[in-house]
């Protein structure tokens, strides 16, 4: 449902906006005309009588409360921010299950909200961004992840180790991949299947994040995206397109597992948590596991 929650809502604008604007044009005119006639005819009208004669149908009147507000969350939702919430762990320790996220809409160009088509170029994505797109391997779905690489970069992963080569003019001398350096902050801060997780800094572009290793994993690299002409973990991103990660290196299937995103899967840049739930119930409560367990008022703020 939530795949054409869009087209729903540009439907009911357009069906609640025409439906006023006909009454307006065509049927308002003859309500007062008819009220213009019964006053010439009368000495006087009640005010029973006068809302009767000029009161909108039923139908009408429905569309014309709603048209205004419908209206607004339309534009809003399309073109300014629209609310995502987190369902998985994949970036973690940025994003948690249970956050509520803002996603700017115009980051990367304003589109239409059904067939999605750039209509106005805003920009594009920087290394860094945590950005949210429509999977390609199934647009219905949303995926939130950050930007590792840019069109024409060349991204090597081995043994968890991340390397970046940008994207250079041909026949210039490009510069060697660079090795993104690490900082331990932490281990056991999180978990995984009772593995405690090492939490690292690292500088990505301008963007300085934390991201999540599972030193019980392998990088599961014989199931990496086979990219004609490279060695298994390398990774040359097509002009148009970007290369994926979610912060949460060894519990995410991202670009090294399924490829690239392409720029018209684009949906905006999240910017903010604007609220946080946290859901510890089980399947023994009486409350439905869906029912938040309490607020995490300290997440709210900006997504770096």
């Amino acid at each position: 449902m939530a795949a054409y929650f869009s087209l729903i809502l540009v439907l009911v604008t357009l069906g609640s906006g025409l439906i006023w604007l006909v009454d307006v044009i065509f049927f308002a005119p003859k309500r007062r005309e008819k009220l213009e006639l019964a006053q010439a005819n009368a000495s006087e009208l009640s005010e029973e009588a006068i809302d009767k004669i000029v009161r909108e149908p039923i139908l009408v009147e429905t569309a014309h409360s709603i048209f205004p507000v419908i209206a607004f969350v339309m534009i809003l939702r399309s073109f300014i921010y629209e609310p995502f919430q987190i369902p998985s762990g994949s970036m973690m320790p940025t994003l948690l299950v249970g956050d509520f996220i803002l996603v700017e809409k115009f980051s990367y160009g304003l589109r239409d909200p059904v067939w999605r088509s750039k209509l106005v170029e805003t920009g594009e994505p920087e290394r860094g961004d945590v950005f949210v797109f429509k999977y390609p391997e199934n647009p219905k779905i949303d995926y939130i992840k950050r930007v590792v690489g840019l069109p024409g970069d060349k991204i090597i992963y081995r043994n968890k180790q991340l390397m970046i080569q940008e994207a250079c003019d041909t026949g210039k001398d490009c510069a060697a991949p660079k090795l993104i350096e690490h900082t331990e902050l932490n281990r056991g801060e999180f978990s995984q299947n009772g593995v405690p997780l090492i939490r690292l800094n690292e500088q990505l572009g301008e963007v300085n994040h934390d991201i999540l290793i599972n030193p019980s994993r392998p990088d599961f690299r014989q199931h990496f995206y086979p990219q004609p002409g490279m060695q298994a973990g390398e990774f040359l991103v097509p002009q148009g397109m970007y290369f994926a990660m979610g912060d949460n290196r060894d519990n995410s299937t991202d670009s090294r597992f399924w490829g690239f995103v392409p720029e018209e899967n684009l949906v905006g840049k999240a910017v903010a948590i604007w609220i946080s739930f946290e859901f510890e119930r089980t399947p023994d409560d009486w409350l439905p596991t869906w029912v938040p367990t309490g607020v995490r008022f300290e997440r709210a703020g900006g997504i770096h």
